[in-house]
């Protein structure tokens, strides 16, 4: 199967060559990809404590723009949302801008994204407050994602939300409705606050204008992009609520830790050509393929890399770290549920995840299936790769 690692080895040169120097924050992110599971990471030989089967598995880069480093991060982060479901329905909304704002996310991505959080945030706790709606403190995760299934720019905010909210007694106020509040309402606040702040965000300077955004430092030209995006119909979409709290762990693996594209859907990449699968949610969600150039598709993949530092995941409300010990507990406790909470300092591993989601150690040997691999040795990593 080919790997994405195989088209960055192939054709980053002519990428750089195509498109001059890059950012010291995008090599890194090539070199890891490139060295990821390779001798260059270093590794371990382990061997069967019953069977005497050996092997060796190199390191991981763990860089979360990898396409082979999310799925322990993904578990561990599954099992320990698992701790923290309530028995209530959960809902799945997704916020999207429209396409005039694209470009500014694109040249702007910390600054626009940040943005694309708190008009999130603050549209559900400001409507979730609101006695004529909900009148509770609800809890929410948030996650960002920039792209399409043609690996375009397409930032929008997945949101799970369980289906009501804790009131200031400590009582659990369920929505009564097909969705905690009015879509349309949830769609015009979303749509206010984002401008507002994006507006200031221009002003200030916090949002640059490079390259083709230049002809709105014409203001009378900005005023004119203003009134067509307040014109436009933004799309907020609300799915119904999941079939249980164990759908929306599912779920919630699937979208989580997901980058832009995975190694699963190349289907080949020959003379420099890359074809890949895609979903057109448009044609009644059929697979379909694309080709693309590799510098093309390097492109489009690099178009996805979130900014150093940047949370593409985010908790609030009562789900927020701060409030975890506090009200998520009260959440918990008036459904007779024990707290989730962890001890003090203590992380989940990956192993201890994957026995918890599969079932079995996955240390088990697979060839005499009884035994358990242990390491043996270490393997030195070699010199590190050079992209530039």
């Amino acid at each position: 199967m080919t790997a994405i690692a195989d088209i960055f080895r192939y054709g980053f040169k002519q990428y750089v060559k195509q498109y001059g120097p890059q950012p010291l924050e995008v090599l890194k992110v090539v070199d890891a990809i490139i060295s990821c599971r390779t001798e260059v990471m270093g590794g371990h030989r382990y061997r069967c404590d019953q069977c005497g089967e050996e092997m060796v598995l190199y390191n991981s880069c763990r860089n979360r723009n990898c396409p082979q480093c999310q799925s322990n991060a993904r578990m561990v982060w599954v099992h320990d949302r698992i701790r923290e479901l309530l028995p209530v329905g959960y809902f799945h909304a997704v916020f999207t801008v429209p396409d005039l704002l694209k470009p500014f996310a694109l040249r702007n991505k910390k600054t626009f994204y940040r943005i694309m959080f708190r008009a999130v945030k603050e549209t559900l706790l400001t409507l979730s407050g609101d006695r004529r709606r909900l009148g509770a403190d609800i809890g929410f995760i948030a996650v960002l994602h920039t792209w399409g299934q043609k690996l375009i720019d397409h930032p929008h905010i997945h949101v799970i939300i369980p289906g009501g909210g804790l009131t200031s007694k400590g009582k659990w106020k369920p929505c009564r409705k097909k969705f905690l509040f009015p879509v349309p309402v949830v769609r015009k606040m979303f749509k206010g606050k984002l401008m507002y702040y994006f507006t200031q965000a221009v002003i200030s300077g916090e949002i640059q204008l490079h390259g083709q955004l230049r002809q709105f430092e014409n203001q009378s030209l900005f005023r004119h992009l203003k009134d067509t995006l307040y014109r436009k119909e933004w799309v907020v979409y609300i799915k119904p609520p999941f079939a249980s709290p164990q759908a929306v762990v599912k779920y919630l693996g699937q979208y989580t830790h997901r980058i832009a594209i995975s190694d699963q859907r190349i289907i080949s990449f020959q003379n420099g050509m890359v074809t890949f699968s895609w979903k057109d949610y448009a044609d009644n969600y059929k697979r379909k393929t694309m080709t693309l150039g590799c510098v093309e598709f390097i492109r489009r993949f690099l178009m996805h890399v979130v900014p150093k530092g940047f949370m593409r995941i985010r908790h609030y409300g009562f789900l927020a770290n701060c409030n975890r010990k506090t009200k998520l507990m009260q959440c918990r406790a008036f459904f007779g549920k024990k707290s989730p909470v962890k001890p003090a300092g203590k992380r989940t591993s990956w192993i201890e995840a994957f026995k918890a989601l599969h079932g079995y150690d996955p240390r088990r040997c697979r060839r005499c299936k009884a035994g358990i691999m242990e390491i043996v040795a270490v393997i030195d990593p070699v010199r590190m790769v050079m992209t530039s």
